[in-house]
């Protein structure tokens, strides 16, 4: 009961300095100092600016040359075909007498060379390594199914990459000797981390199978394409460079690692 007294003195005599203090700031006219100031730091809103729509319609339209098929370094100015996507009819896989023909190899893609323009390769541009090569070529050069690197080979008897011959198979990729699709077509470098087999290898023996028909075969247990295409295709994440990790635990390349690791999730469910 005797702290109700206390409390209304102490609220009495605040309210009193209260007072006291704004007499004292009306007396020096601060009072009306702290109100300007107050007016001048306050943001003004400034007007909506409304939206005008350019009108187009009068300029003329802007085309890059390559949607307008103009070649500034060609004499006529025309940008030729790259790449004709058609087979020829003595080409295609059934004959007009209705026979099937041999498929080409993946490794040795038909290119009409006709409707077809590719720089020159020079001996010093080419990549002397037999990796992945260096010279991009969306022409003459095939994609690995892996890295999807549409290069030239860095093999030095290639016929196809060295003097351009697309009648001949490119010796820098594999092809599959039972689907012959792109899938079986990998470049040296590839073949070597992913797989742990070499080009030379793969060249000689004429019934090499890609990890999609050996997988459908099911010689190897456990043995599958881990392309992240693929990979995704599964449901399962991209190992990414994994090969380091590979190399350090005993495995020969990507794909032993994978073979080994699906092999005991296997075992244990």
């Amino acid at each position: 009961m005797g702290r109700f007294p206390a409390k209304i003195d102490y609220e009495n005599i605040r309210n009193a300095r209260i007072s006291e203090n704004q007499a004292r700031l009306a007396s020096l006219g601060l009072q009306k100092t702290i109100s300007e100031l107050r007016s001048m730091t306050t943001p003004v809103k400034s007007p909506k600016r409304k939206y005008v729509k350019a009108d187009c319609s009068s300029a003329p339209l802007r085309r890059s040359n390559r949607l307008k098929q103009v070649n500034p370094s060609s004499p006529d100015g025309l940008i030729p075909v790259r790449r004709s996507l058609r087979l020829p009819s003595d080409l295609s896989p059934k004959s007009p007498n209705g026979e099937e023909k041999e498929k080409r190899p993946a490794n040795a893609p038909y290119v009409d060379v006709s409707l077809c323009y590719s720089p020159e390769v020079s001996s010093e541009t080419r990549c002397r390594s037999k990796g992945r090569g260096s010279v991009y070529d969306p022409v003459f050069g095939i994609c690995c199914h892996f890295c999807r690197q549409k290069k030239l080979c860095g093999e030095e008897d290639c016929k196809r990459c060295n003097d351009l011959d697309v009648d001949q198979p490119c010796l820098g990729k594999t092809d599959c000797s039972v689907c012959h699709s792109t899938n079986g077509v990998l470049c040296r470098a590839c073949l070597k981390v992913r797989y742990g087999e070499e080009m030379e290898e793969v060249r000689e023996n004429k019934q090499w199978k890609c990890p999609h028909c050996i997988e459908e075969e099911g010689t190897r247990p456990y043995w599958i394409c881990n392309s992240s295409l693929c990979l995704k295709k599964r449901k399962m994440v991209p190992t990414g460079i994994a090969i380091f990790r590979a190399r350090e635990l005993g495995y020969d390349s990507v794909a032993h690692l994978m073979m080994d690791e699906l092999q005991r999730r296997a075992e244990k469910v």
